[in-house]
């Protein structure tokens, strides 16, 4: 199916993929939309076809155009606060950005404005879209990388059960501290807060589930660090670096779980995110090149992912 934005309506004309369909199926079996909002669109006659008000029960026929109320101003919910992002992938539903280092992805206080959220914000307010920011997934405050925004709640819905449905993926790029000899592996080991520590997290057996693979692509003797590719099936806080930490391997740069070097950030980056969009069903593939200046990786880090 093809859509096209039109004002506050996304509007699409009826092929012979959703012939004899009714709205509801759409919404409900094709989309896999919440039920709030399906209600809402319903209740405020948000959906017209042909330019009258939906019948909800009765079959499409081809040709009939459809039109969905999903692009109504909102408050951002943030402050909007100029921050030069890199933008790598944009469409009417969602957006992905390359967070740098040093940024919250989220404001974590009232008043916070030096987010990557803040930036998304002022981003979409100098395109005129006024769109409540919604993250789908964070990344810690000095991990680098490829981040999901969702443009509308309806969309953005549907990414947090792709999200949980493992339908997101997510590979990640580590340096970690010593020579990493068994080639591939899965750290299966709960997690929970650290009773010592405000923010620290550890390797608990009251915790909650957290599956990390890992991948070793090269390793470095003379410096003693290897270069890993993981990849995510539960999103827990610093899920990476405690698992990596847990085996004997803590991130380079990561102080917090013990490693000791000068370097100012643990070298984590996100580096690459891949979906199926939810509407257009096209694969979407996103590439964040690293931001580090000095770099921090191998320049061919990503020739060697697999």
């Amino acid at each position: 199916m093809k859509f096209q934005r039109k004002g506050p309506w996304l509007e699409t004309i009826v092929s012979q993929e959703w012939n004899g369909l009714t709205i509801d199926q759409i919404l409900r079996d094709v989309w896999n939309g919440p039920k709030k909002q399906i209600h809402q669109l319903r209740m405020e006659k948000g959906i017209l076809i042909n330019g009258d008000h939906a019948i909800w029960s009765k079959p499409l026929c081809l040709g009939d155009i459809i039109q969905i109320k999903f692009f109504s101003d909102e408050e951002f919910g943030v402050i909007p606060s100029y921050i030069d992002i890199d933008i790598l992938f944009e469409d009417d539903h969602l957006l992905v950005v390359n967070k740098p280092s040093g940024l919250d992805t989220h404001p974590n206080e009232p008043g916070q404005s030096n987010t990557l959220a803040n930036a998304v914000a002022f981003y979409l307010q100098s395109k005129g879209e006024f769109r409540k920011v919604i993250h789908i997934h964070r990344l810690d405050k000095d991990t680098t990388g490829a981040v999901l925004f969702a443009k509308h709640g309806f969309v953005g819905s549907i990414l947090d059960r792709m999200l949980e449905e493992r339908k997101i993926q997510r590979t990640y790029l580590a340096l970690v501290s010593g020579l990493i000899k068994k080639k591939r592996g899965t750290i299966n080991e709960p997690i929970g807060r650290d009773r010592h520590h405000p923010t620290k997290r550890r390797v608990s057996p009251t915790g909650q589930k957290a599956v990390t693979h890992y991948q070793v692509l090269k390793i470095f003797p003379k410096t003693n660090c290897s270069l890993i590719q993981c990849s995510l099936e539960t999103g827990r806080t610093h899920q990476i670096r405690v698992h990596l930490s847990s085996i004997g391997f803590p991130l380079i740069g990561d102080h917090l779980y013990g490693e000791k070097t000068t370097l100012t950030r643990q070298a984590l980056h996100a580096a690459k995110l891949a979906f199926v969009h939810p509407f257009t069903a096209e694969k979407v593939e996103c590439h964040a090149p690293f931001l580090d200046n000095p770099a921090i990786f191998p320049p061919d880090s990503f020739q060697l992912m697999k």
